[in-house]
């Protein structure tokens, strides 16, 4: 009966581990996300200057 409740408490400690690990990896998903949404404005504002400035040309 002891070792069956050592067995649970082994295997509580790496769920919490894993839970750890998901909440980094969580943090690193939103940041990579927002840098993403950050170079789409980017590309998005450079190439509205881009053709503004070729229009203005003619």
């Amino acid at each position: 009966m002891a070792e069956l409740q050592n067995n649970k408490y082994k295997k509580g400690t790496k769920v919490l581990e894993k839970r750890k690990g998901n909440k980094v990896s969580n943090k690193f998903c939103s940041l990579v996300k927002e840098q993403r949404a950050r170079l789409y404005i980017l590309r998005r504002c450079a190439t509205m200057l881009l053709c503004w400035y070729i229009q203005g040309d003619d």
